[in-house]
Parts: C-alpha cells; structure tokens; sequence
C-alpha cells in the first residue's frame, strides 16, 4: 500500500499546511498524502472522454504523483476540485491610457486571488514627464504605476496560501531606464515585484562594443536620444549587487525563438522569469523528480525507458489541465487554449549528480544534463504529437514554426523553481545545487533540522571520514559554473530556465558584469543573481515600515541592581533597572581602562536601553550579546568571559535566566507564516511550512 511512504516528516508538515482541503470549520478533509492526490489525479482525469479512460488515467496520475516521480505546480494542487485555478504563470498587457492601467490592476487582483503569478511589461507607458493632452497634464511615468500593482498587490493574498508575485520589465531603450533600474536599491519598495529590463541585441552588442544604443519614445514613436551602453550596463550590474535586481531577460532571443511568433511579440515573463508568454497567456507547469531514475543497474546508472513513460504521463496530465481549468479571465482562456502551452521540468537535479557521484561544476555534470534534457526534449515532443493525432493540434497551429505538422502543444518544457513541490517529493529544487546538506531553523517553539538524505547515509555509512569532492552546495560553485549549467538546459528548453545565480557576499560588481556578459554570449533568455547575504537589511527595513517602535518615557524613578563581573580590560559594573518587573534600562561603566573602552560600554549600554524602552524582549538582546568573541578574553568565576558585550550578557542572565543561543538573529530572514529561518537566497522556501517569498 502506498500511502505516506516516502514523505517526510516536513513534506507532511506542508502538505497539511498549505494542501489538505478543509471545510468551513478548517477541519482538514484530505487525512494523509493520497487523499490529496486522488482529489487531484481524478479531476485532472475528467478531461478523458470516457468513464473508462477517466479511472485509468485517474489511477496512472494518482501513482505518479504518490510516488514522487512527478509533481504538477501548487495551484493545481490546491485548486484541483475546487473551482480554482490551476495555473501558476500570467502575462497581463498594459496600455499607455489609465483605462488600461487600472484595468490592469483590476485584473491582476483577480489573478493573484486565484493563486496566480502576473508578469508585466510597462515600456508601452509614455515616460515620465511626458504631456498628457485630455487633461493637460504631465504623465507620472511606468515606475509610478508599478508602484501602484504593487500596493494593489500587497492587499490581495493568493487563495489564503499564496502571496502576490509580480515581474516587472522595462525595455532598455526605453527613457525612463535608470529609474526602474534603481527602483529597489532602497532595500525597501516594491517588494511585490521581482525586476528585469528587457535587453535588445542592439543594446548588448553596444555593451561588447562600448559604442552607445538609441533610447525610444513609446509616446512620441521615435527616437528621442542616445546612451552610453556600458552605463546603463554598470547601472544594473550594480543594482543586482547590491539587491539581487534587476535582472535581465535578452528579449529578441526570446521572440526569435518563440514557436508562435507569428501571433506578435512576447513582452514579458512570468515572476520568476522562466515562462515568457504572450498579453494574456497563462502556462501550467510540472517537475519530473531525476533522482528517482537513478538506477545502478542500468546502463549510464540511469533508466531512460522509465523516464520516457513518466514524460509522457506528465504531457498528458499538463495537457488535461488547460480542460478543466478554471481561468481567471475570458481573454486568457481564449489564448490559453488556442496555444495550449505546457511547461515540463526537473527537480532532483543535485541529488542525481550525488547518487551518481558527479559533482556539479563537472564537465560530466554538464555532458548529463545534456543527455538528459535533450532525451526529454525529444519525448515530450513525441508525445504532444501523439495526443495531437488522438486531440487535434493546437488552435493556433498556423501561426507557429509547426505549421503542417502534427503538434498539440505550442510548448512543452520549462525549468521552474520547485521550491515546495521539491519539498514534497523530497529532492532537491530544479536545477539548483544544493543550498546546504545540513540546514536547522529556528522556528517560534524551537528548532528543525533538515538533512539532505543521501548525505545522511553516506555520513552514516563513512563516519570520521572527509566529505568526497563530489559533495558541494550552492556556494562551492563560481558563477560562471551556474551560468553553464543553466546554458545547457536552456538549450533544449522551449520555454525558458529559471536560475539563481548564486555569488558569494565578497563578490564585486565586476564579477556581476561577467556572469551577465556570459549568460548572454551562452545562450540563455536570462539571467538573475543574488549575491550572499545583500538582502539582510531589507527585512529591518520592511520590520519599519509595518511596524514603528518608539521608546517609553522613564519615570521619575526605578529599582536597579547593579553587578560587577571580570573583563580582560577590568572591572565591568552593569546596572539595570527594572520597569513592571522587567528590565527597563542598563548602565555600563568599565574602570582602569582606556576612553575607547570607556565609551563603547557606555554606547552598548545606551543601545540596549532604547531596545528594551522599545518593548524588545531582553532575551532576545542576551542572545545576539552572548558569545561575541573579543581581543581579551579572561576566565572568572562564573566562566569564560570573551569580552565586554558577552559579559553584559552573563550579568542580564544572573537576573533573568540562562538563554540558549537559538533565539532570533535579526539579520536573519523568516517566514511570514510560520517563523522558521530561510535560507539566504533571492527566492527563499520555507523549509518548515512551504510558503515562498517569490512564488
């Protein structure tokens, strides 16, 4: 019997959070894995013509998903059975009228309560500054608007399981550029909104050549100036250092390749940049787990014959969902179908190359991603013109590169982020390495520790012994490896590939500029990055804007205690007075010492007074006090005593308890929903419940 086999105990945590249907009392109905699955394998399955054909199929999609071979994206998950929609990606058109715009807003607002992402590019918008003749006006410019959807989005959650996510474009030739290229450089706004600008061949060529590129008036229909390239190249390398956007997607290469270019010009992508689509398109998507088809019986170590009926399972299951989808919008059901596009994917990728002993940044990685992917291409293909012979093709057929063909699918594959369907299967995400083998987070009532399972076996299995070189996490890997990775895939993708482009924090804007020059000269349709550790002042800012602190006023007078503790630079007193039985204030003096001494334990005395006058819990400033090494350290009484911030700590815990080092770092990110630690990334999953920040 199937059943929970194979889930974890984390899988299960998110799937009871985020998957299981509830009633009206929020008692879950689905009980354990296969009750979710069946809901959705027997609904995906009513697109068959037959009752017969309906339970046959119904049966087939149940065990690939029970199994963890293959996953569809989250909306189908939550919304199969339950008049919602099953798609992840849109692409909503904006207009240069303000009839368009809030009909845009409007009609992003109804996607995102759907449990959809929205991609939209504003360079039809006149720019900034431009005359507005009915009203006389003076127009406030795309980056205005985008600030607008953004609000918009932020006052609308996602089916109750899902936050808004918007891409946000602007063509490089477009006047207004360098506002939208510096639009988040605060850390703070539009946190709604992932960025890219759109970059012409003609503007990259320009970068190669240090030559400038013309900037076009969308108003005015002309060319209205000239920039230098390198500039505005500069301009966004160094917003992408600093905060992980913008990013760019090369979007002549985009339409080139686009199969149903006849239709007009793809604009715009979905959020996280990996399905570009037509104004009103939608795109649902799927993962095939690698990692199961890792066989060492089989020749390569790998079952390809296994793998070809999962891909054609998961081209039919994908091609059903645009039947019985509930579409948010008459117009994106119209070209939805028409187009019938698909996005087949992977998770699992990191985990094979572990079971097969290959490290990531090899050639051989790269030789078997190739493999792979092209072997997936081909079947994929196969089987969208098997079911075109038993379907028909795809409306608008005559429009696209298969004209005269057999092709019931526009597309069929795409490399999506999978951070919680990977989660589920209990693999690693897409194609991404890694990110780390042992990973704890601290949520509110304590800890979680999340072990990569075939590091575990091999640890259990090779104790004392040093990690083989093949073992390596996201870190490990240059730049310019991750680029080659997402290259190959991309080169048998028909949709697009979405990567994180991982750096280190120590990474200098030139290394950012390489990475985006080789991205565009290896062929990929674009490119994001995240530099270690860049985001980690966003969240303090975003903390003061939701949520303003101010100090209390101290009255007149207030009980204290004051102690005296051994320092390597002497006698520490600390003083702390008490407010309702709380630690109110602290006073720090340090005697036989140095002014510079002096004065920093007054200034982290008079920092700890504002925190706790503000209402910050005391042990929360115990434990980011507590252990901080220093020049000096010296043993008393009471133990090692590293510095002068670590002994203020031992004297708050004489008087409040001792505190374990697993409280909050406020330089960390955490999870809107359920508090745990997410790891330091661009688009972060919580490894506890599932949400993600970009999903």
């Amino acid at each position: 019997m199937l059943k929970e086999k194979g889930f974890s105990e984390n899988a299960l945590k998110i799937l009871k959070a985020r998957y299981f249907m509830r009633n009206e009392k929020g008692e879950l109905i689905d009980k354990e894995p296969a009750d979710l699955f069946w809901r959705v394998a027997r609904y995906i399955a009513s697109a068959e013509k037959t009752k017969k054909d309906q339970e046959k199929w119904a049966e087939t999609f149940f065990k690939v998903m029970m199994n963890r071979d293959f996953m569809p994206n989250s909306p189908t998950l939550t919304g199969a059975g339950r008049d919602m929609c099953l798609s992840a990606c849109f692409v909503l058109p904006i207009e240069d009228s303000l009839e368009s715009i809030f009909e845009t807003v409007k009609n992003a607002a109804l996607v995102h309560k759907e449990g959809g992402g929205t991609g939209f590019d504003f360079s039809r918008l006149r720019p900034k500054g431009s005359f507005v003749r009915k009203t006389q006006g003076i127009a406030s410019g795309p980056v205005s608007f985008l600030r607008v959807i953004d609000a918009a989005t932020e006052a609308v959650k996602q089916g109750g399981t899902r936050r808004g996510a918007n891409m946000g474009i602007l063509r490089v030739d477009h006047p207004d550029i360098e506002e939208f290229i510096r639009m988040k450089i605060d850390g703070r706004s539009v946190n709604n909104f992932n960025l890219s600008v759109a970059a012409t061949d003609l503007f990259m060529e320009a970068v190669k050549n240090d030559t400038t590129y013309d900037i076009y008036d969308p108003y005015k229909q002309k060319v209205v100036g000239q920039k230098k390239a390198r500039e505005i190249f500069a301009m966004i390398c160094e917003a992408a250092w600093a905060v992980g956007d913008p990013g760019l997607i090369f979007i002549d290469r985009i339409n080139a390749l686009n199969p149903t270019r006849a239709l007009g010009p793809i604009r715009a992508t979905n959020p996280c940049g990996e399905q570009p689509l037509h104004d009103y398109e939608s795109c649902n998507l799927g993962s095939i787990n690698l990692a199961h088809f890792f066989d060492p019986k089989k020749k390569d170590q790998f079952d390809y014959e296994r793998l070809a009926d999962t891909i054609a399972i998961a081209v039919r299951f994908l091609d059903n969902v645009i039947e019985v989808n509930r579409y948010p919008l008459p117009q994106i059901e119209k070209i939805t179908k028409e187009n019938r596009r698909i996005g087949l994917g992977v998770m699992g990728w990191a985990d094979l190359l572990l079971l097969m002993k290959i490290r990531y940044d090899s050639p051989e990685a790269l030789l078997l991603a190739e493999k792979i992917i092209s072997f997936m291409r081909k079947r994929a293909m196969r089987e969208s013109a098997r079911l075109a012979e038993e379907r028909g093709n795809f409306p608008n057929i005559n429009f696209s590169i298969y004209k005269g063909k057999k092709m019931r699918n526009a597309t069929v594959l795409t490399i999506a982020p999978t951070g919680t369907i990977s989660r589920i299967a209990g693999c690693s995400s897409s194609i991404e390495p890694i990110f780390a083998f042992e990973f704890t987070s601290k949520i509110l009532d304590g800890e979680l520790k999340d072990i990569n399972p075939i590091y575990q076996e091999w640890r259990e299995s090779h104790p004392d012994e040093p990690l083989p070189d093949y073992f390596v996490t996201a870190h490990d890997i240059s730049p310019e490896a991750h680029v080659k990775m997402q290259a190959v895939f991309q080169k048998y993708v028909d949709n697009s590939v979405s990567k994180t482009i991982n750096f280190p924090n120590k990474a200098s804007v030139e290394d950012v500029e390489k990475a985006y020059l080789l991205a565009y000269e290896l062929g990929t349709k674009g490119i994001t990055i995240y530099r270690d550790g860049s985001r980690a002042e966003q969240v303090l800012y975003r903390a003061e804007t939701e949520r303003r602190l101010y100090p209390k006023d101290r009255p007149s007078s207030l009980p204290s205690v004051t102690d005296k503790i051994k320092t390597g630079f002497g006698n520490l007193y600390v003083t702390i007075s008490f407010y309702n039985q709380r630690p109110f204030e602290v006073f720090t003096s340090i005697g036989k010492s140095g002014y510079s001494t002096m004065a920093d334990a007054e200034a982290i005395g008079r920092l700890i007074s504002l925190a706790l006058r503000s209402g910050v819990d005391a042990k929360e400033v115990i434990s980011q006090l507590k252990g901080i090494g220093g020049s000096e350290p010296i043993f008393t009484e009471g133990g090692l005593v590293q510095s002068i911030p670590d002994a203020i700590a031992k004297v708050l815990e004489r008087h409040l308890g001792p505190v374990q080092n697993n409280e909050r770092d406020i330089y960390a990110t955490y999870c809107r929903v359920c508090g745990a630690t997410l790891p330091d990334e661009k688009c972060p999953t919580c490894p506890n419940c599932g949400w993600s920040r970009c999903a």
